[in-house]
């Protein structure tokens, strides 16, 4: 049983796409901020999106190995859409209110010395549409090359 989960190839390849699009977001930011922050190995939000290339890697696997008629690849495109949904849409909007709360409890203590915070909401926590665009292409693509072309190289 513990055999059957640890050669699971499609649970290993989902896993190492999460691992592999988290990476690359340390990667973004040190281009794009030119400073290496280990803290967006196990961040959500930002770019790309690691949720939708881990259930975009899931689903594409799923397809590859069982087809694309199994009920197994409906479950996991359903699960995709729902995660995608959420990544741009309901997430994306928490952080923007974030930003919003942290700029006006930011006012208010300039004009009151009796508000005490302790940190600010964390405001990084969704995804643009096309954070989750690069995150679904990103997870199609490395199941296809792990699926595809690694046998070839064998």
């Amino acid at each position: 049983m513990l055999s059957d989960f640890i050669h699971n190839q499609v649970l290993i390849i989902a896993a190492c796409t999460w691992i592999l699009t988290q990476a690359i977001k340390v990667v973004v930011i040190l281009v794009q901020e030119k400073r290496l922050d280990w803290n967006y190995m196990i961040a959500s939000g930002g770019m790309p999106s690691a949720h939708t290339a881990t259930v975009c890697s899931l689903a594409t696997s799923i397809a590859m190995t069982e087809g694309m008629g199994s009920t197994y690849f409906s479950i996991a495109v359903i699960l995709a859409i729902i995660v995608m949904y959420d990544a741009a849409g309901v997430r994306q909007s928490v952080g923007q209110h974030s930003a919003f709360l942290n700029r006006l409890l930011k006012e208010i203590s300039l004009k009151s010395t009796a508000v005490e915070r302790e940190e600010d909401f964390r405001e990084f926590i969704g995804h643009t549409p096309f954070q989750v665009l690069i995150g679904a292409l990103l997870g199609i693509a490395i199941t296809w090359l792990w699926l595809f072309i690694r046998p070839l190289l064998a």
